[in-house]
């Protein structure tokens, strides 16, 4: 949730890294303003699409929505595998390093940092059991997980390999904010504001979603007792717990306004917990005693891979951060 609402304040309000200053498409279509920084521009888009579209009690209600935002996703891969091609064609693009390049700035343990950013790509974990919950037929949700891992695959690739063609080692943690670039034709400019304009409407679809498996989850955390949210008729619980999750997003989004800390240190902890950890122990404890040797085995591994690929990758951020301010 923190990195849908930090892409969406990279879009629309651009980003400052280092000595670089990326301009968001409001500042670029009406200069910088204060009702287009960055603060203002989530409140607003907090207030007129997200807030309404979390009062939604059932993911079943956001199936519209969902779908209008996978469309603009597709969107968003095919203008810029075009672009990508296009460049290609003009011999415009870099070329792509076929192994790591290691020199006096960057160390072996460097390559540890990208794992977070892989899991966290894929922790969607949470999602299975309460949009599960509402199909019809719940043994579908194993082809629904497949086909939405295999889309993700196939997304992921095109957007890495054509984006690195396209901006080379200048690219951002967040590649929409290279897309601020002046292009050569008037053509290529509507191309590039269509790219962050489309992916920022994908972002602001996806996040009540994300917020939905999220509340129904802390929502259950603390009122074991209580009937299901979806059936609860206390509104007030509701949307107090709704508004909470709103605010804490938006605050977080404010105050750490480059999304690869959240993807380091959240992809390095929560999610490869989401994703390794607790199933792996899940496995272990065996309550059903279901699990086999063999599961058990790779269980404990993959335990145990993700403990020391977390340890090593916080490490090395924090290393690098200090680093970087000495």
């Amino acid at each position: 949730m923190f990195v849908c609402k930090g892409t969406t304040g990279d879009v629309l309000s651009g980003k400052k890294s280092g000595d670089e200053v990326h301009l968001g498409i409001l500042q670029q279509w009406f200069g910088i303003q204060w009702w287009n920084s960055r603060e203002v521009a989530l409140l607003v888009t907090l207030v007129l699409v997200m807030f309404p579209l979390v009062l939604y009690r059932s993911v079943e209600s956001l199936k519209y929505s969902s779908a209008v935002s996978t469309l603009l996703a597709v969107a968003f891969v095919v203008i810029c595998s075009g672009l990508a091609i296009v460049a290609l064609v003009q011999g415009k693009t870099q070329t792509p390093k076929l192994v790591p390049r290691l020199d006096y700035r960057t160390s072996f343990f460097d390559l540890f940092t990208a794992v977070p950013v892989i899991v966290i790509a894929f922790a969607f974990h949470f999602n299975v059991h309460p949009i599960g919950f509402e199909l019809a037929n719940p043994s579908d949700m194993k082809t629904a997980v497949r086909l939405a891992i295999l889309f993700c695959v196939v997304i992921y690739f095109i957007i890495g390999l054509f984006g690195y063609l396209l901006f080379g080692d200048s690219i951002q943690s967040d590649i929409l904010v290279n897309f601020d670039q002046s292009a050569d034709s008037a053509v290529g400019s509507f191309l590039n504001t269509l790219i962050r304009v489309s992916y920022a409407l994908h972002i602001m679809l996806v996040f009540p979603v994300v917020n939905f498996s999220l509340r129904t989850n802390i929502y259950e955390l603390f009122f074991p007792k209580k009937p299901l949210l979806a059936t609860d008729t206390d509104n007030k619980r509701f949307v107090i717990l709704t508004l909470v999750i709103l605010i804490l997003s938006y605050l977080a989004a404010i105050a750490i306004p480059d999304i690869w800390y959240f993807f380091q240190f959240l992809g390095s902890t929560t999610a490869l917990c989401l994703s390794f950890i607790f199933p792996g122990t899940i496995v272990l404890r065996d309550a059903l005693r279901i699990s086999t040797r063999k599961d058990k085995i790779i269980a404990l591994v993959m335990i145990i891979l993700a403990v020391v690929t977390s340890a090593i990758a916080i490490s090395t951020n924090i290393y690098n951060a200090l680093g970087s301010k000495s």
